[in-house]
């Protein structure tokens, strides 16, 4: 009697795009080759550097060596070119089943990542977002933050929800798996840069028929470093969710 072989675990593709991330590129490194080593999970991580003065670069290539340029992909650009780019530019050296796009600023802990790639095998969905406001029962949650930084990021994503209707509980976030050809597809749709790409890729993922399921996450500050979102993207995002509402 033939024995029956499972069939291999699918291939995960991380994009983290950098910019003075020196200090946190090496912790989400280490932990990301350790969640997908303990699970038994086969991964690439794409590095995707926008020139950062502070050597991420070097980082980067000293954990590839590490690593191995197997699991470790460097990725590097001349210079800033927004949020958006820098995920399509990662894609395009992708060759996992599944593709995660989540921040090098250990805000998204790797150790939801299992959780997210069983969800998508057991629902077969397009996309699985990671939300961190499906309620406090469900272990949801953000920390590390004032009172006033959560009330605009919440007030944010209820505004984006309300105005744009995408069938997530975190338009915001940006924490997600993507079924490789899905990224692709939508990825060459996108008109928007920045922080409001992550949320336009939900709104015409809605619009072209695409499932979404969520897993809960805990979202945490940054270790080191500032934060990019300033008063710039707080108006752009603004602006965003109009052009969004009226153009598709």
């Amino acid at each position: 009697m033939a024995s029956v072989r499972s069939a291999p675990p699918p291939l995960t593709s991380v994009i983290l795009p950098t910019y003075n991330e020196r200090h946190n590129l090496p912790i989400i490194v280490f932990l990301l080759c350790r969640m997908f080593t303990q699970n038994g999970l086969d991964y690439e991580i794409v590095i995707v550097d926008d020139n950062s003065p502070d050597g991420t670069q070097d980082i980067a290539r000293q954990l590839a060596a590490l690593y191995g340029p197997k699991h470790i992909v460097l990725r590097p650009r001349a210079g800033k070119l927004g949020l958006g780019t820098a995920y399509i530019h990662g894609l395009e050296s992708c060759t996992g089943d599944f593709v995660i796009i989540m921040d090098a600023d250990f805000s998204h802990h790797p150790k939801f990542i299992p959780e997210m790639i069983a969800k998508q095998l057991a629902t077969n969905a397009d996309i699985v977002q990671g939300t961190r406001y499906s309620g406090p029962s469900t272990g949801a949650g953000v920390y590390g933050w004032d009172l006033h930084r959560k009330l605009v990021s919440r007030g944010a994503n209820v505004l984006a929800t309300f105005v744009l209707d995408p069938r997530t509980t975190d338009v915001t976030g940006s924490f997600r798996l993507y079924r490789r050809p899905v990224i692709q597809k939508l990825i060459s749709q996108v008109k928007s840069k920045g922080y409001v790409f992550q949320m336009e890729i939900l709104v015409r993922a809605k619009a072209m028929g695409y499932s979404v399921v969520e897993v809960p996450i805990t979202f945490c500050d940054r270790l080191f470093g500032e934060s990019k979102l300033g008063g710039d993207e707080i108006v752009g995002y603004a602006k965003g969710v109009w052009q969004l509402f009226v153009g598709i």
